[in-house]
């Protein structure tokens, strides 16, 4: 009988069902922290880093008050508050009213994807792997990978919480503003564990687990982002949203903690919907119905570069959606003399004006292809990584059973994954980005907008043969694919800070690119990274053909 038939069957007055149905919790959390403390330790450690990095980098920049009304100033407008904050303390911007506004939604969002993606790892893949279902065969409660899997995202988010604390402390903020802004951080986070634990409930997919969380993430990063365009400080829309309660803390500003109670209840609700959803389904099943498939397989599958194209297809378009949604809304702030407006912004303050060049509005047009080519590059290296998936979890030897070459096999893969990237950076990119723009009024050349998404593509495509590489002859080094993004991210950003040489600057390919469409491309900067893309994957083709399959 399993812990909560036994449970049901003792006498009044012995332990209740509720401590039967979460029967072995500590052991699994033990297990959690012992599998996953490095990569926590990474996302925690990060991030906390970065916090203080931005505090004192942007004290550094903006030393005096005039310097940061300028700041202020130059994100008043409607893509500036959409991509910020409700705006408290512009008035009288300080060091503090500064990282609270504009730091804060992109800490939770980074929080909120490592819990969404720490609570589907650790039970939904577990469930379809089959792993759980021997853990459950011990005495072990329904609910206790649930628990456990929360408490693991509790304990990930807390440590951030004191570390950024610490340090933010350290780098002059005050103490009662940061220790309320890093527990709304946390709260606002923790709601997005409990939404990915309902999520889990509703389908047997990890992805479409996870996939379900993030689309709720990205809503509500949506409805925050209306909600205080329509109002300074926020309007009754952004209430709606978890992503706008820490912010409406007012730190730095003019501090209220009440706004801590509503993440607080959110947390609760959603963790009960869980745990009541997960007790009306059995084990590996789900509550959403899956659509009936064909009774066979379409004849156009037995191609290896269909298949793939089927398998990455749902993935793709998701993508799509969120960077048409977001590059679109974008474009819509671009109307007509907006160019004149970051001008005015770039008279006003130095810094600005070398951010912004000579051409504010090219600039501002590279800076939003920029963050396009890196969501689409995130997409590329966890779509090209998901081929390991396949093969250990055996479904690649199967493919390989039949008589199709392995280089055919791994090229189409690789193909379908190079073409959904060119997809994201030139339709999700650069043509919602033109339409935005057009329809606003403004004027922008949709072939200079795509010509950016085109020589982004070559240098994702670089970083997707590195992560094929990777994963061809040592599949173990893969995470080195995420060092090298997180590498071009912080040269992207802030290498000209760091004051790096252009010797380790060049191990980016985003470097390459430069800051097109604000200066012009170098065909023989193109040709390189075509070339190294080429290179790698012919690297990677060598190391697949040669290598044994660690499964099937």
């Amino acid at each position: 009988m399993t812990s909560e038939t036994v449970a049901r069957t003792r006498p009044m007055g012995q332990t209740p069902i509720w401590v039967s149905a979460t029967a072995g919790t500590g052991h699994l959390l033990r297990f959690l922290l012992r599998r996953d403390w490095r990569r926590l330790a990474v996302w925690v450690g990060s991030l906390a880093v970065f916090c203080v990095y931005y505090a004192t980098a942007t004290s550094a920049l903006y030393p005096t008050a005039e310097d940061r009304q300028n700041r202020a100033a130059s994100i008043s407008n409607p893509g500036g508050v959409f991509l910020s904050g409700p705006g408290y303390g512009t008035d009288a911007y300080t060091a503090g009213a500064m990282f609270a506004n504009e730091m804060t939604i992109w800490l939770i969002v980074l929080l909120a994807v490592m819990n969404i993606l720490q609570i589907t790892r650790n039970t939904r893949s577990e469930e379809a792997s089959g792993r759980a279902e021997l853990v459950r065969a011990l005495p072990v409660g329904r609910h206790a990978a649930q628990v456990a899997a929360f408490l693991l995202v509790v304990i990930a988010d807390a440590a951030f919480a004191l570390l950024g604390s610490g340090l933010l402390v350290a780098a002059g903020l005050p103490v009662a503003d940061t220790v309320a802004m890093m527990a709304g951080l946390l709260t606002t986070a923790l709601v997005f564990a409990g939404v990915a634990t309902v999520t889990c409930q509703l389908t047997p997919h990890p992805r479409g687990a996870s996939g379900l969380a993030m689309a709720a993430l990205g809503l509500a990063l949506m409805i925050r982002g209306a909600g205080d365009i329509v109002q300074q400080h926020g309007s009754p829309l952004s209430w709606f949203s978890p992503l706008a309660w820490p912010q409406q803390l007012r730190a730095y500003v003019d501090l209220r903690v009440w706004p801590l109670g509503l993440s607080v209840f959110a947390i609760i609700l959603t963790i009960a919907i869980g745990a009541l959803l997960a007790s009306r389904r059995d084990l590996g099943d789900a509550l959403l119905p899956e659509r009936a498939g064909r009774s066979d397989a379409a004849p156009a599958l037995s191609q290896p570069f269909a298949l793939a194209l089927r398998q990455q297809r749902t993935s793709l378009l998701s993508w799509l959606v969120g960077c048409v949604a977001m590059f679109g809304l974008t474009g819509l702030f671009v109307g007509e003399g907006f160019g004149d407006v970051l001008r005015d912004i770039a008279d006003q303050n130095d810094l600005t004006a070398a951010i912004f060049g000579g051409d504010p509005l090219a600039a501002f047009l590279g800076l939003m292809m920029l963050h396009n080519a890196l969501a689409a590059a995130v997409y590329a290296i966890a779509t090209t990584l998901r081929i390991k998936s396949e093969e250990e979890e055996g479904r690649l030897g199967m493919t390989l059973s039949r008589p199709v070459p392995r280089a055919t096999v791994l090229l189409s893969h690789l193909t379908v994954v190079g073409l959904g990237t060119f997809v994201l950076v030139a339709v999700g990119g650069a043509v919602a980005l033109w339409i935005g723009v057009f329809i606003s009024g403004g004027d922008v050349s949709l072939g200079t907008l795509l010509t950016s998404a085109g020589a982004f593509s070559l240098a994702i495509d670089v970083m997707l043969a590195f992560t094929a590489a990777l994963y061809a002859w040592t599949p173990r080094a893969t995470p080195l694919a995420w060092t090298l993004f997180a590498y071009v991210v912080i040269d992207t950003f802030f290498g000209v800070l760091l004051n790096l040489p252009d010797a380790l600057r060049a191990l980016s390919p985003f470097w390459w690119i430069r800051e097109y469409p604000a200066t012009p491309l170098n065909p023989a900067h193109l040709i390189g990274l075509g070339t190294a893309a080429l290179a790698l994957i012919v690297v990677a083709v060598a190391g697949f053909r040669r290598r044994d399959l660690s499964a099937g």
